[in-house]
């Protein structure tokens, strides 16, 4: 596992709290704006996460499935529990957002048009 992965798990609580709406929408002025930042983190660290967890399963994946062959794999087993045990992905986003961890910029060339 990644060292980054590693350090977004243990400090991030996994059970959902609510936030501060003044909070969040203070970064940006606009809350659907940071929202949005949010929402796009969040889209990534989900690919990133889900990507990582299909490579390390498919060294257990068996080409010819049948069922004798069907086993129970321990390491697969522990792998899938750590995945389940992170945190969602909005969860991690806005952890990042609040403390300032994201880089995001505007592109004022939209707003106007």
């Amino acid at each position: 596992m990644s060292k980054i992965k590693r350090g977004l798990t243990s400090s991030i609580n996994p059970m959902v709290e609510t936030k501060s709406t003044t909070e969040i929408k203070s970064k940006t002025g606009n809350l659907y704006e940071s929202i949005a930042v949010i929402a796009k983190r969040a889209n990534q660290i989900n690919i990133s996460v889900k990507e990582e967890l299909h490579s390390k399963l498919e060294e257990f994946a068996s080409h010819t499935d049948n069922l004798e062959e069907v086993h129970e794999n321990k390491e697969q087993i522990e792998i899938s529990r750590f995945y389940e045990r992170m945190a969602n992905p909005a969860i991690q986003a806005t952890q990042e957002f609040l403390e300032d961890k994201i880089y995001f910029r505007r592109n004022d060339d939209d707003l106007y048009s």
